[in-house]
């Protein structure tokens, strides 16, 4: 049996889960906003952050992760579709990282939610994916996505040079055709890229597709509402 989960690292309930805490992160993150709305670059803009409220590493890549500028954010406002939409469409989904958003999501870990209304997780593949207790969970809420959507078809990709992408594919092909879902899968060398050029909708919380693509969906934020998932949400960007 399965035993690993993407939950919580240790020392994450002192770094992100006390009231004090958020606050601290949410003024970090609000600096964030504007030295990025003026042109800073990020990392620049994240050193002097991280400098004035004493952040540790793994609350500087959160806040990282949850920024953005406002001219990026309007754009990306912009760009969001609602569910209504997407009935009768082909859908593109960044496959890492959405699955692994979900099931760290679904395992309890600490869920930031950012400017731009992404959830985004502090997790990684680290060039390898090993599949996780909450990995079939996570597949079904696509797969319950798809059908109360109405959507054509679903199209995965995924990093082709991650270990393991290749077994993923294979098990995600294997439970749309138990299901007669109309999925594909394809390994790409540079996902991100492919994504942000196909002109149909994504799914992904990456800010680099979000800021390049045609349309992006929320789909995290729709099963969490719809489906009433148990989140252990920080809301990061408050005014």
């Amino acid at each position: 049996m399965n035993n690993r989960n993407r939950g919580k690292n240790s020392g994450d309930d002192q770094l992100f889960g006390s009231e004090k805490t958020v606050k601290i992160l949410q003024e970090a993150i609000r600096d964030m906003h504007y030295l990025l709305s003026r042109g800073f670059a990020e990392n620049a803009s994240a050193a002097l952050v991280g400098n004035r409220y004493r952040l540790r590493a793994r609350q500087i890549q959160m806040i990282k992760a949850a920024s953005a500028g406002e001219q990026e954010l309007n754009a990306r406002k912009i760009k969001k579709v609602e569910a209504k939409a997407l009935a009768g469409k082909t859908i593109y989904i960044d496959g890492f990282n959405l699955l692994i958003l979900l099931e760290s999501l679904l395992s309890g870990a600490y869920i930031f939610k950012g400017c731009d209304g992404c959830y985004r997780d502090l997790s990684s593949v680290h060039g390898s994916y090993k599949r996780v207790q909450q990995t079939n969970h996570s597949i079904e809420l696509v797969a319950l996505f798809h059908q109360q959507v109405a959507v054509s078809k679903i199209v995965w990709i995924f990093d082709k040079p991650v270990s393991n992408s290749g077994r993923l594919k294979q098990l995600l092909l294997e439970y749309a055709q138990e299901r007669q879902l109309n999925w594909e899968v394809y390994l790409e060398f540079n996902p991100d890229r492919y994504l942000a050029a196909v002109p149909e909708t994504i799914i992904s919380s990456d800010a680099w597709i979000l800021d390049h693509c045609t349309s992006w969906f929320n789909l995290p934020d729709y099963l969490v509402h719809g489906e009433r998932l148990a989140i252990n949400l920080v809301d990061t960007f408050k005014a």
